[in-house]
């Protein structure tokens, strides 16, 4: 799905990211954690072709960048992130919001089939929005605007599904009521790879088989989360001795 090799960005003789190696491969699904700073937005641009690399090589579903047309890979990758929750209008209604996701277009510009609405419908009915599809955007609460947004990412079908920091603003109620959405698009049959970028470890779901920890740029370590999250790990890449408990197969981390 994604392959990176020793791939490095460099701006203003600083490194953005320095020497990436990671590969995603089919039905994983990778969790990029990292703190504030650590490049996680830049790896996330590299993936999508917004930010081309200084240095290695970089194939998103087996096409090698530099002999791709990358608007046309962007096509089958789907994107929830906070900046996009700002791009609509708030009297845009919910179910034109998601058919936009057919045509990667910031409003729906374009004829619609039926068979669209009814694909429509049903990505909402699954994050449980179908209730809001008259509803003006501008009135939903942040939870069911980051539901919308998944289902908008899924109309188009994507390959790969990239939720960065999806939870930001979140309350806790909502924040757990959007990741039982999210594992339930996760455990989709067909579905798509999933990558979800956070600072939070408590939000690593079970369906996170893989987690990647990126630090000043750089892979301070990757692999199985279940071998990842551990309290060596952990304080060493924090800096500080934490307390790692597991609950519910997720990991719960606090300050020692």
């Amino acid at each position: 799905m994604v392959e990176m090799e020793m791939v490095s960005v460099i701006r203003n003789k600083k490194y953005l990211l320095k020497d990436i190696n990671w590969s995603i491969k089919k039905r994983e699904h990778w969790c990029l954690f990292g703190l504030n700073g650590s490049g996680k937005t830049t790896l996330l641009n590299v993936i999508n072709g917004y930010v081309y690399p200084t240095k290695g090589k970089v194939t998103v579903l087996g096409n090698e960048f530099g002999k791709t047309s990358i608007p046309d890979l962007r096509k089958e990758i789907g994107i929830v992130s906070s900046s996009i929750k700002h791009e609509f209008h708030i009297n845009h209604s919910v179910l034109s919001i998601v058919l936009s996701g057919k045509f990667a277009s910031i409003g729906l510009y374009e004829a619609v089939e039926q068979k669209d609405v009814d694909f429509a419908r049903s990505l909402m009915e699954m994050l449980n929005c179908l209730h809001l599809e008259d509803e003006e955007y501008g009135v939903l609460s942040q939870g069911e605007k980051q539901r919308v947004l998944i289902a908008r990412a899924l109309m188009s079908q994507p390959k790969i599904l990239v939720l960065d920091e999806p939870c930001n603003g979140l309350d806790i109620i909502a924040r757990e009521e959007l990741l039982l959405f999210i594992e339930k698009v996760a455990n989709q049959e067909n579905g798509p790879t999933l990558i979800y970028v956070s600072h939070h470890v408590e939000e690593v779901l079970p369906c996170f088989t893989h987690s990647l920890l990126l630090e000043k740029g750089e892979v301070y370590t990757q692999g199985l989360t279940k071998e990842v999250f551990n309290e060596v790990t952990l304080s060493n890449f924090i800096g500080r001795e934490v307390s790692v408990q597991l609950e519910n197969e997720r990991t719960w981390i606090a300050l020692k």
